[in-house]
């Protein structure tokens, strides 16, 4: 697998996003909060005339929620469906290429965790957990629906 990988941490954790999916990575100092919006979505920002839906990957992940209180956030900018998200991330880390295709966790890693992984995949830096972006995205709702 050729694949390459942007690694990044939420909750502390590293993982990876397939980079094939994000279009940009930003950083975020200020959005607007939407009223009857699902819990992970933190609000809308604007990037380059378009309008973004935040993600909070924390609370998506069903771990808390991020604390925004401290200004700039760092984001990975993806497109689904023709609509663009930024997930708000704590660190972006670097670009990878995946030695291995994604195998089975054989580790229980809680609901939030399961519902969005691909599997794990070898990197030059070590094994990561590969997380599905449309899950990540969907947030607990798509739980909910199944």
């Amino acid at each position: 697998m050729k694949e390459l990988l942007l690694v990044v941490t939420i909750a502390g954790e590293r993982v990876a996003l397939p980079a094939a999916a994000v279009e940009a990575v930003v950083e975020l100092e200020t959005f607007t909060p939407v009223a009857r919006a699902p819990a992970h979505i933190a609000g809308l920002s604007a990037l380059r005339s378009r309008v973004l839906t935040i993600v909070d990957c924390m609370r998506s992940l069903e771990l808390g929620s991020t604390d925004y209180s401290d200004g700039i956030r760092e984001a990975a900018v993806v497109e689904l469906d023709g609509h663009h998200y930024a997930l708000i991330v704590d660190l972006v880390e670097d670009v990878v290429e995946a030695l291995s295709d994604p195998s089975p966790v054989r580790a229980a890693m809680g609901p939030g965790w399961e519902r969005v992984s691909q599997g794990m995949v070898e990197t030059e830096t070590g094994p990561l957990l590969l997380v599905d972006v449309a899950a990540l995205v969907a947030g607990i709702e798509t739980k909910a629906a199944a």
